[in-house]
């Protein structure tokens, strides 16, 4: 299963990505999609980047510099400590999230086509039950694999 799970991952990965670059979203990298889902919400840090990611903070602090120079996330100082710089999606950011998920329904759709649409329900919510299960009863964050 561990194989079948990763060829699935990299089927996903992959079919964004080619159509992102279909779309004009030609400077996209994978690792994109994990600080922009941190800075989804509320503002993340560097620091909760690396993190996240399991890198070092100066791995996160390129891949967050790299994202602001693409217009992707903005650094605000905060009042409480100029050296923390949270970082916020920016429109561009919030455009390409949107794109991204649009993107993954088109895909899902293809997967329901070929399973049926009941059964992709199914497996959501029974790989859902197992890796929460595993999990205290929460899905835990998604990290790259490096």
């Amino acid at each position: 299963m561990a194989r079948l799970f990763a060829m699935a991952y990299r089927h996903m990965i992959d079919g964004l990505h080619q159509r992102l670059v279909q779309q004009g979203w030609t400077d996209v990298r994978p690792a994109y999609g994990f600080a922009l889902l941190a800075a989804r919400e509320t503002a993340t840090t560097v620091t909760e980047l690396a993190t996240l990611m399991g890198t070092t903070k100066q791995a996160a602090s390129k891949l967050a510099a790299t994202m602001v120079s693409a217009g992707y996330l903005v650094e605000a100082a905060t009042g409480d400590d100029a050296r923390t710089r949270p970082l916020r999606l920016t429109a561009r950011g919030r455009r390409l999230l949107a794109t991204v998920e649009q993107i993954y329904a088109e895909l899902e759709a293809h997967w329901a086509e070929a399973i049926g649409d009941q059964t992709l329900q199914r497996l959501r919510r029974d790989l859902t039950r197992a890796v929460t299960a595993a999990h205290d009863g929460r899905l835990p964050a998604v990290r790259p694999l490096w």
